[in-house]
């Protein structure tokens, strides 16, 4: 599996699965462009990710400023000549708490930056991904989502919002060669790490709830995933949930 000499965008890729998918996308050959919210920590992977043997170039963006997404893009376009890939792993950061207790503000900034901002930079990437020939685009959704988990009224709803849309551009953008799937990741981000450290007794009975009995790697379990699911031989694959938590959740 090589993605030598292709192009990804990894937006969300300073820090956690995001960091990981796009150091895997490195080793398998791809350039990419390291989209993140604080533009040190874009620079910070950037290095790690040209250390693989092949460029990258880190950007400040945030996903709830379409302006910043399109100057994203067009730094992408302006190094590499184009773009093949688009992974969106970027979403606010969110409270915890009871359904009650969610406003009206946390969940349009949930929306915006973990729905809207997906969506928006799939359509300003499109002409790229459309003009490759072999457009790949890996969204993230979430166990929470789909099994409604408590306590996750702001992130459940856009992660299966996510989901959606990755079905419907499936359908549309499929003619032009482009591929577009979800991936529901369970891994030891820095959110997952703080929330077992926090709870080292539910963490204990969630890693045990894998099939696999370990929590994964955001790099070689996810990242890995991801780099299959932007390659030539998953160009077959399109409107798929791929489910990477090690067996926790069964569709």
């Amino acid at each position: 599996m090589t993605l030598g000499g292709r192009t990804a965008i990894v937006v969300g890729g300073g820090q956690g699965i995001g960091r990981g998918v796009a150091l895997a996308l490195g080793s398998a050959g791809a350039n990419v462009v390291v989209a993140d919210l604080r533009a040190p920590k874009a620079n910070e992977v950037a290095g790690e990710v040209s250390s693989r043997g092949v460029t990258s170039v880190g950007v400040g963006c945030d996903v709830r400023d379409g302006e910043q997404i399109r100057r994203t893009v067009a730094t992408a376009v302006d190094h590499f000549g184009g773009i093949d890939i688009l992974v969106n792993a970027a979403i606010a950061k969110f409270a915890v708490k009871p359904l009650l207790d969610c406003t009206v503000e946390e969940m349009r900034d949930m929306l915006d930056s973990g729905l809207v901002g997906v969506t928006v930079f799939m359509q300003t990437v499109f002409p790229w991904l459309r003009d490759s020939g072999h457009g790949r685009i890996v969204n993230f959704g979430s166990a929470a989502g789909i099994n409604g988990s408590a306590g996750y009224g702001t992130y459940s709803p856009v992660k299966e919002g996510v989901r959606a849309i990755t079905r419907v551009a499936s359908r549309e953008w499929g003619r032009h060669g482009i591929t577009v799937n979800a991936i529901c990741p369970y891994a030891n981000s820095p959110s997952w790490a703080q929330w077992s450290e926090d709870n080292p007794g539910m963490a204990d009975v969630a890693v045990g709830s894998t099939s696999v009995g370990r929590i994964g790697d955001c790099e070689l379990d996810v990242g890995a995933a991801a780099a299959f699911l932007c390659s030539d031989q998953a160009a077959y694959i399109t409107g798929h949930t791929m489910m990477v938590d090690g067996g926790q959740t069964h569709l």
